[in-house]
């Protein structure tokens, strides 16, 4: 995973939070990114007060490809 930051989950959060991720949806995308990656970054986000495009390269990019 990606390197460790102070506002990432921990195992035991992701496990309880993981539940309240919606499963993908039949029949569509199979989805490109690690849901907690996605969620680690939004908590990145919240905690430092900057915008997507600002943070580290090892989070999930803003636009997909």
């Amino acid at each position: 995973m990606n390197p460790s930051y102070p506002s990432n989950l921990t195992s035991e959060q992701w496990e309880l939070l993981s539940r309240l991720i919606p499963v993908p949806k039949k029949g569509g995308r199979k989805r490109s990114v690690n849901m907690q990656a996605i969620v680690n970054a939004i908590l990145c986000i919240l905690c430092a007060g900057y915008a997507w495009l600002m943070l580290p390269n090892d989070f999930p990019k803003w636009k997909g490809d």
